[in-house]
This record gives structure tokens, C-alpha cells and sequence, in this order.
């Protein structure tokens, strides 16, 4: 099983962290058996499964719920569960009951909040001391969406730096475990993670973070547009559209199913 060490240990001898985000027990599968270290169950199932807009309709049963399953997939991989939005927002309380509810009903080992509020530093603080690790997330955070008026960049003046700057070592003194680094420029992301001992996983931040996530539908080419910091490392989509193509074509014509595929 793998455990939050191996954070600290990839940090320190200058190995690079692997995530995906995944949110089903087929892919969850595939990724323990790849090797991957570990798996963010997030939020982005809003957009990526349910077909929102946002990240902000997605609710705390359904976070728990897609996160059984990928723990069915992966029982040796780390864990960690976006806590969505308005979970962790309105009292320090609140956050904790939410989070202790997702750790123990789905097995995850971590959760992962965004934004560095003065609640969310608490909620942090006060979840690390009672076992629950935490992940921040910081740049561009996708439940802050109607405040920056869209999925852009972040950091791009010099404030903005030092505010992300500033966050992420608040993020460490108050225990964070780790932080997330989404759309931010590169320097940016390689100066914080030059000054932080926890570390950093990126999104759209460079190749010096500590670590990089991607979303395992982007990874494999499922949607036809994906952003610009993603690799898509395989046209999934095409390929099943042409299997399904396929498959209509074949018991259209009488071509399937065989005496092979019949009992």
C-alpha cells in the first residue's frame, strides 16, 4: 500500500510525482496497475462524467460514492478526494464532519482543498492534527470560477505572484501535506516549489513542480478539446466511436454476432 511517505521521500531525493484524475473502478484499475502513485478523486466528475459547466454542482454523496468504486480499482494506490464545493466553506466544524465522513466511508487516504481562506488554513490545521492528511490548491481553482470570470491563468502580475507565494507557505506551516499547482505561469510554479519542503504537483505549471497530475479522459484523448497543458497521449475517443461504428455496422449486416460468440 502506498502512503503519504512517499511524498515526502520523492521530494527529497528530487523523483517526480505521477497523479491521475479519475473517477470510476476501470480507470482507477488501470492506473495501481501502471504504476501511478497515486489517484485524485476530484471534483472535475461534474464536468467530465455529469456534462456540467462547473465543478460546482457536484455534491459530497457523490464525491463519496465515485470514490468507492476507484478504491475498488486501486486497493494499493493513495488516495485523495477533492472535498466539493460548499463542503468546507462555512464553518471549520463542518469541514471537519465532511471530510471525517469521506475518509471513512470510501477508504481514501487525503483530501484535497482549495484556496488558502482563512477558514481553509484552519480547516487544514485542524484536520492534519486529527489524522486526516491535506492536500491544498492553489492558481487557478476551479470553485472560484465566478470570481475570476473563467478558467485563465493566474499569476500573471507580480502581486498575484507574491499572494500565490504567500498562500503556499501558509499552506505548509499549517500542515498541507502537498500542494497543487493548476495554470500558473512556469517561474511562478518553480519558484514555490524551489522555497516549499512539502511537495508540488502540477497542472499546467511547468515541469518543475515536484509532481504532475492530469485528468485520465484528457490523458487518453477522450473529448475532442482539451487544454493546452495537456498530452494526449492516445485518440481514446476516435477509437471507441469507431469500434461502436463498427459494431453497428457488423449486426446491421449479419456480421456478429458468429458461431464463435454463440453458445
Amino acid at each position: 500500500m502506498k502512503d503519504i511517505t512517499q511524498f515526502f521521500k520523492a521530494k527529497k531525493n528530487g523523483e517526480k510525482l505521477t497523479l491521475i484524475s479519475t473517477y470510476d473502478y476501470w480507470s482507477a484499475k488501470l492506473c495501481e496497475e501502471a504504476g501511478i502513485d497515486a489517484i485524485l478523486v476530484g471534483d472535475s466528475l461534474g464536468m467530465v462524467v455529469q456534462g456540467n459547466d462547473s465543478t460546482l454542482p457536484v455534491t459530497l454523496e457523490e464525491m463519496i460514492y465515485h470514490t468507492k468504486a476507484v478504491r475498488k480499482g486501486a486497493p494499493n494506490t493513495f488516495i485523495i478526494v477533492d472535498m466539493p464545493f460548499m463542503t468546507y466553506h462555512t464553518t471549520v466544524e463542518e469541514a471537519v464532519k465532511n471530510a471525517g465522513k469521506v475518509i471513512k466511508e470510501t477508504g481514501a487516504n487525503a483530501v484535497k482543498i482549495e484556496g488558502a481562506s482563512e477558514i481553509v488554513l484552519e480547516t487544514t490545521r485542524r484536520l492534519t492534527s486529527i489524522g486526516v492528511p491535506v492536500m491544498g490548491h492553489l492558481g487557478l481553482t476551479p470553485q472560484f470560477i465566478n470570481i475570476f470570470g473563467g478558467y485563465k491563468v493566474q499569476g500573471k502580475t507580480e502581486e498575484s505572484q507574491q499572494k500565490i507565494i504567500q498562500q503556499a507557505k501558509e499552506l505548509e506551516t499549517v500542515g498541507a501535506f502537498s500542494v497543487v499547482l493548476e495554470a500558473v505561469p512556469s517561474d511562478l510554479a518553480k519558484t514555490i516549489t524551489t522555497n516549499l519542503k512539502i511537495p508540488t504537483i502540477g497542472i499546467g505549471a511547468g515541469k518543475e513542480t515536484d509532481g504532475q497530475i492530469l485528468v485520465f479522459h484528457d490523458l487518453i484523448g477522450i473529448f475532442e478539446k482539451t487544454p493546452k497543458f495537456v498530452k494526449r497521449y492516445l485518440e481514446g475517443g476516435k477509437l471507441i466511436k469507431q469500434s461502436l461504428e463498427k459494431f453497428k455496422e457488423e449486426v446491421k449486416n449479419g456480421q456478429f454476432p458468429t458461431e464463435e460468440h454463440s453458445y
